[in-house]
């Protein structure tokens, strides 16, 4: 179920918040309808998916408490982490390497061509978390119904935030949470329609003209290949931030409140400062359960061996989010260019803060060509097209996207530069207020 459909909006949404704040009324465990609505919202995208998702939560939730009840048990933390990642593997990779495998050795095993169930690399990535705190002691008691409900709530599911047990399990318990708070309404409220409107208006209004470009990247000339860089930049970001805003608000209209996850990443002045600011709860994994543990692991570490494995956790991260090495070389990129970072804070090289935002923004939209990209080679005769010697400006190519038919296009386009670089990012409203929370 999209959060944007007329069924989520007017059906779904309605009727949990009906349910929600009348369950003291029909005695209903608060727990159980999260639960059944989750099941719900994740059955309506494909019913057939339902099983694995819930066969991976018994089988978790029976490691996790194995976790739990042992002491420091390395072999079971093992165990339960490469489970995960084989079910992954199996159900999003199988066919990539596959692929790789005829190509290196000229041989012709057939695709298997596996459904990937929708919310899998999420989930992953949340129970893994989960199962090292619970390997580290930081969780010490354990329902079925309260780790079933951590994993299957509907507005986090599909694509995030990431989350932790010990920040969500306290809101899911708190009485307070099960009355109805009208400012926290009424915020959320706010921050679902400007998701709504970051998808719905920004993300696919500039996707007509991104696919065009990219089905016919051939054609491009200088300036085209730039105005096209430019708009799947700007789309991923409304598109992924739009969403995130629909789940931050429907979650906050239950009083659930989901941690940041961004906060003007295209204002950042470093790749550093991108990962601080894009996907934080993605880049707060990343750091906490593979970078921090694989470092402590290595004696003697030093700067050249940190930097290492940043690359490989940032190729880790590439290929998370798909089975393409054009994900790879997205995760290359960023990899490196945290390494190049890292090397201009070693030696107190800087750069003024303007022109350290335009190489950043603009090394970003160089590593979103990838990331968009069908295969390799398209990703690279779009950069010829951008970084060609000859800028003949081909006025016909260009009015691909800027001719006068396209008006509805080019306010969009202006629009989007000025939403990312001049204005608050839509968390803010939501810090803004908390904050006066504390305050009164």
């Amino acid at each position: 179920m999209l959060f944007f459909s007329q069924t989520y909006l007017f059906i779904f949404l309605p009727l949990i918040l009906t349910f929600f704040y009348f369950s003291k009324f029909i005695k209903i465990d608060i727990t159980y309808l999260l639960i059944l609505f989750s099941l719900i919202f994740y059955s309506w995208w494909n019913i057939y998916y339902l099983p694995l998702i819930i066969f991976s939560i018994i089988i978790n939730y029976n490691l996790s408490k194995g976790l739990i009840e042992t002491n420091k048990n390395k072999k079971l933390l093992f165990v339960s982490i490469v489970f995960n990642i084989f079910i992954l593997i199996i159900f999003k990779y199988l066919d990539f390497i596959i692929l790789n495998i005829n190509s290196l050795f000229n041989t012709n095993i057939p695709e298997i061509n596996l459904p990937f169930p929708l919310a899998l690399s999420f989930v992953t990535f949340q129970v893994i978390a989960f199962l090292v705190n619970c390997y580290d002691k930081e969780i010490d008691y354990l329902k079925f119904k309260d780790f079933f409900l951590f994993i299957i709530f509907f507005p986090q599911l599909i694509a995030g935030p990431i989350v932790r047990y010990n920040y969500m399990h306290p809101q899911f318990k708190e009485k307070l949470n099960k009355v109805f708070n009208y400012s926290n309404f009424s915020l959320g409220f706010i921050i679902l329609i400007i998701g709504l409107i970051k998808k719905t208006i920004f993300a696919d209004g500039l996707s007509i003209y991104v696919d065009y470009g990219f089905e016919n990247y051939k054609d491009l000339d200088f300036i085209s290949s730039w105005i096209l860089s430019f708009s799947f930049t700007f789309q991923l970001y409304f598109d992924f931030s739009g969403y995130i805003d629909m789940a931050t608000g429907s979650a906050l209209m239950l009083n659930i409140l989901l941690p940041k996850n961004f906060n003007s990443p295209f204002k950042s002045l470093s790749i550093i400062d991108f990962w601080q600011r894009w996907h934080i709860t993605l880049s707060n994994f990343l750091t906490n359960y593979i970078y921090i543990p694989w470092a402590k692991s290595i004696n003697n570490i030093n700067f050249l061996k940190s930097m290492f494995i940043i690359t490989i956790v940032f190729l880790i991260a590439g290929i998370w989010h798909g089975p393409s090495w054009t994900f790879v070389l997205f995760g290359l990129i960023h990899g490196l260019g945290i390494v190049i970072n890292h090397i201009f804070k070693r030696y107190n090289l800087s750069l003024n803060n303007f022109f350290s935002w335009f190489l950043t923004f603009n090394y970003i939209n160089f590593s979103f060509i990838f990331f968009r990209a069908e295969n390799i080679n398209q990703a690279f005769e779009i950069l010829k097209s951008m970084f060609s010697l000859n800028m003949i400006i081909e006025l016909e190519k260009t009015l691909i996207f800027f001719k006068p038919s396209n008006l509805n296009f080019i306010i969009i386009f202006v629009l989007s530069f000025l939403i990312c670089f001049l204005f608050k990012n839509s968390s803010y409203l939501i810090e803004r207020y908390f904050d006066s929370q504390k305050i009164n």
